[in-house]
């Protein structure tokens, strides 16, 4: 259950830095006060209306005020995520480096497991010492 959590946590967060780091763009396209068309990533088509001014101010001299208009707004993402090694100080880089050797080496293991004593043979017990000396334990 608590893998469980700790991978949603996991997904999450990355969501969060996925979407923190993203740019985009939105385009709103309004004729008067209403919004007609909005566009995510992309420009917003225009209204018929926007058309029909157009048509007309061809064929004929007057030209109108145009009551269409588009709002782009822009949203920046952050773009301060990324910290290289160059900008460390020496104490860092030496600490970084001390840590990662260390840990690679953790997980390393003997080719064969090395038995010291495997040539010498035990001392000979002359003497029982726990009952030479009454040390028993209870």
């Amino acid at each position: 259950m608590k893998q469980f959590f700790v991978k949603i946590a996991a997904i999450l967060m990355t969501f969060v830095v996925l979407f923190s780091t993203m740019s985009f763009t939105i385009s709103e396209h309004y004729c008067g006060n209403t919004l007609m068309n909005a566009s995510l990533f992309s420009k917003a088509e225009s209204c018929e209306m926007d058309a029909e001014m157009t048509a007309a101010s061809k064929d004929c001299i007057v030209v109108a005020e145009d009551c269409c208009k588009d709002i782009i707004t822009q949203i920046e993402g952050q773009n301060k995520l990324k910290s290289d090694l160059l900008n460390f100080n020496l104490e860092q880089q030496v600490f970084v480096a001390s840590f990662v050797y260390s840990y690679i080496n953790l997980f390393e293991g003997l080719e064969n497991n090395i038995i010291p004593f495997k040539n010498y043979s035990p001392p000979l017990i002359d003497k029982d010492i726990h009952i030479l000396y009454q040390t028993f334990l209870i």
